[in-house]
């Protein structure tokens, strides 16, 4: 076969490849979606569950998520940052590094109702933080900072070697080099690097079972107080989130129409996490125009 017919059979077989796994991810979302979709209104997203009655919403769940999500990002974004900076920038290719990398491996791989156990001995009996957001936050930490490390650190690697040379000629500092001109220029890969740590983490539910808790108590969304008992904002409550709470809906549900609140909240959470895909990806491409002055990304 000649060289120019079998490079255009390649191309059509990675097309085929490509538009399967299309297929299949729209398969899945337009199921829950036709599914879910007809149960949702706007009683649904404002009212909070009920353990018994019907006609249960999923305020709670669903702030308790966003919320859980926020929390998470802010303590494992700065950490990966400053290992994949690290990592790619300043250490050399010795055991340590190599150490370093084995490390981040094993964490990946672990199974998240590992590091659930892993957070209930150490967070919530050892340091005494019971069932609680801050739990559930530092557990996902763990289970999390790998995916972000490894994708945050691709996107420095392939940021070209004489942009660096460029900073070093003029004079600047490896730090602000970094800062300056490799950071903005890996942007749109860090960005993609948070989009997909953030849609494990909101969709992720055996790892909260055992930090967050089950449970959704009662708050209140006008006190703003983060050390009061009853805030919406306080870190210590425990927080069931939307992903748990169709866990529990669908294996311990008693509710009458325990089938259309796990489709609707099925739903809700593919919806949120399609937004904020779209949301991060314009925020992400405005801060890579507005810190690089590039109009064509």
């Amino acid at each position: 076969m000649r060289p120019t017919r079998l490079d255009k059979v390649a191309t059509k077989v990675i097309e085929v490849f490509v538009a399967c796994v299309v297929l299949i991810l729209l398969f899945l979302l337009s199921i829950i979606l036709i599914q879910g979709v007809p149960h949702l209104s706007w009683h649904f997203l404002t009212s909070p569950s009920q353990s018994f009655a019907a006609g249960g919403g999923i305020v709670d769940q669903l702030f308790n998520s966003l919320y859980l999500l926020v929390l998470t990002l802010l303590i494992s974004l700065p950490l990966a940052i400053g290992s994949a900076v690290y990592l790619n920038e300043y250490a050399s290719d010795n055991w340590l590094t190599g150490l370093l990398r084995t490390a981040i491996e094993v964490l990946s791989s672990l199974p998240s109702v590992v590091v659930g156990l892993f957070g209930y001995l150490l967070f919530v009996i050892h340091f005494h933080f019971g069932f609680s957001i801050l739990s559930g936050a530092i557990a996902l930490t763990f289970f999390n900072l790998p995916l972000l490390t490894r994708s945050i650190e691709g996107a420095l690697a392939a940021i070209s070697d004489t942009q660096r040379e460029a900073g070093l000629a003029l004079g600047l500092s490896a730090w602000r080099t970094i800062r300056g001109v490799i950071l903005p220029a890996a942007l749109p890969g860090i960005v993609t690097g948070v989009i997909l740590s953030a849609g494990r983490v909101f969709g992720e539910a055996a790892a909260l079972i055992y930090t967050a808790g089950q449970s959704a108590p009662v708050v209140n969304y006008t006190n703003w107080n983060p050390l009061s008992s009853d805030s919406f904002l306080n870190p210590m409550r425990p927080a069931e989130t939307l992903a748990v709470h169709i866990w529990k809906v669908n294996t311990e549900g008693v509710t009458p129409d325990a089938v259309s609140i796990s489709a609707g909240a099925s739903a809700v959470l593919i919806i949120v996490i399609l937004l904020f895909n779209f949301l991060a990806r314009l925020i992400g491409r405005h801060l890579y125009r507005k810190m690089t002055g590039n109009s064509n990304k």
